[in-house]
């Protein structure tokens, strides 16, 4: 798929938000994820927030990408991991 199908004109800020169980090392792990395909990602502005009833957590990462593929590999990557329930 060309950029032009994408829609998107790169590089470009984009966010990403991961869900998931409430559970020790959810976030360190999607920020090691994230780091993996955006180094410089700052985890200052990642955005975190509990379901009502704390069983589920959701993060917001807004990431600098640079290409399609460098999108849809940390989505891959994303969506593959064990703790990870649903990426956005």
């Amino acid at each position: 798929m060309s950029d032009a199908e994408t829609l998107l004109a790169f590089p470009c800020d984009f966010p990403i938000k991961i869900m998931g169980k409430t559970q020790s090392g959810f976030a360190q792990a999607v920020m090691e994820v994230v780091r993996r395909h955006v180094p410089e990602f700052d985890a200052a502005t990642l955005e975190m927030r509990s379901s009502r009833e704390n069983r589920y957590i959701s993060i917001t990462c807004t990431v600098r990408v640079t290409s399609r593929e460098q999108l849809d590999e940390l989505y891959r990557e994303l969506c593959d991991h064990p703790m990870v329930t649903l990426v956005l």
